[in-house]
């Protein structure tokens, strides 16, 4: 293990002291539908078509309801270790696309889970204009997410006068295909200069094909080309990559946000991550549709899927760092206050020395031993600006969000 490494792991009274996850992408509202979508509803199953269920629960979603379910994700991910969240927020109107009386209500559900939970919010309102890339209009479920340039510029003022200690207000521009260059432009141009800007691209090999057929380039080698792509910058997912544009990212300080459960359930490919690590790119990780709300999991399938298709083990590795649960934790850390916009040092968790998968653990082998050797969930405090948010494995919300969550999936799921 590196001197980096060791340094981010501390035997503590407690336990094992390791910082905290930042989480760098996520979409509450999905969590509500976890296991709703794996029943076939075509031969040619993929994103396209999960799209479509996805479509069909963000419809019955109202700020109470979003809150509700944001607030149990939120405990579920500060138990896992999760210390801060980067919401990908989109349902900004009423399902007709009418704006609420309360323009940010949707963003306000969301912020108010935050405060109540104790997670660091980075909330990232999307901009979303077009159904793809040759401009056509949003469709009928996609009205909800809605806006023109200006209404979005003024929401993120809105928003931005809001920041605090547990708040950032960052941009999300939800994907080449929704957002036109002309809209990109105008709204890099409004933003103040540290605003951390995030994107979907090159998910699924269709987007890129697309791509290629309407802007003649692929996506990621577009952006890089077309936008200042610098260290305040995320890209989320960037699966479909050619070695132009792996080191093209690399280079540009940027981060790719890796969302290994998601990507896998969607079908969506595997990100060249032996590449992106021998070129020094940045990146991090992120639980999307919350199909999994465990960074354990995340970055275990992040190194588990190189292993499958090169038939070698211990792929994520470096010069200097020969262990893969150091090399995960080290980048995790290194891309959490890029991404997040927040001085997150002080926040951390702590393992339960006593569990047995770690009995007898060092420094040494201590990432490794939490990343690989199990399910048992090993988080016994969390501590987030000073706070300590989970003791003894619980947050003292648990009861009370499971509660409300459920009572949420009932009127959800009677609306199906």
């Amino acid at each position: 293990m590196s001197d980096t490494a060791e340094s981010i792991i501390e035997r503590v009274a407690a336990g094992w002291r390791l910082p905290a996850i930042a989480n760098l992408h996520s979409h509450a509202f999905q969590r509500a539908m976890a296991g709703l979508s794996e029943v076939q509803t075509d031969p040619s199953d993929s994103f396209w078509t999960w799209r479509e269920t996805m479509y069909r629960m963000a419809a019955r979603f109202d700020p109470a309801l979003l809150r509700a379910v944001a607030t149990q994700l939120y405990v579920e991910m500060l138990e896992a270790g999760y210390g801060t969240v980067c919401e990908f927020h989109y349902l900004h109107h009423a399902p007709d696309g009418r704006p609420y009386a309360q323009a940010d209500a949707m963003s306000e559900a969301l912020i108010e889970a935050a405060r109540a939970t104790g997670i660091r919010l980075t909330l990232l309102p999307v901009l979303y204009m077009t159904g793809g890339f040759d401009g056509r209009p949003l469709g009928e479920r996609q009205r909800r997410f809605g806006h023109d340039v200006d209404g979005y510029l003024r929401l993120l003022s809105d928003l931005h006068a809001r920041q605090d200690a547990g708040l950032r207000v960052g941009c999300a521009l939800h994907s080449l295909r929704a957002v036109p260059e002309d809209a990109m432009r105008a709204v890099l141009a409004g933003l103040p200069a540290d605003t951390r800007v995030h994107v979907h691209i090159a998910e699924q090999r269709a987007e890129v094909e697309d791509c290629i057929a309407v802007r003649g380039a692929r996506p990621v080698a577009w952006l890089l080309d077309h936008t200042p792509v610098d260290a305040r910058w995320t890209l989320v997912h960037a699966t479909h990559l050619d070695p132009a544009e792996i080191n093209g990212i690399a280079r540009s300080g940027a981060t790719v946000a890796l969302c290994p459960t998601t990507e896998a359930n969607l079908g969506d490919g595997l990100f060249p991550l032996p590449a992106y690590l021998d070129a020094g790119g940045a990146w991090g990780i992120g639980s999307d549709s919350h199909i999994s709300v465990s960074p354990v999991e995340e970055l275990r399938w992040l190194e588990y899927g190189q292993r499958l298709v090169t038939h070698r083990r211990n792929i994520a590795v470096r010069a200097g760092m020969p262990s893969v649960g150091a090399t995960l934790l080290d980048g995790v850390q290194r891309s959490a206050a890029p991404a997040t916009g927040f001085d997150i040092a002080g926040d951390h968790l702590v393992l339960d020395a006593e569990a047995p998968v770690l009995a007898g653990a060092v420094r040494a082998d201590l990432a490794d031993r939490w990343i690989f050797s199990g399910n048992r969930p090993l988080v016994r405090e969390v501590h987030v600006g000073g706070r300590r948010v989970v003791a003894e494995g619980r947050h003292p919300l648990r009861e009370q969000a499971a509660r409300e969550y459920a009572g949420a999936m009932r009127t959800l799921l009677a609306e199906a």
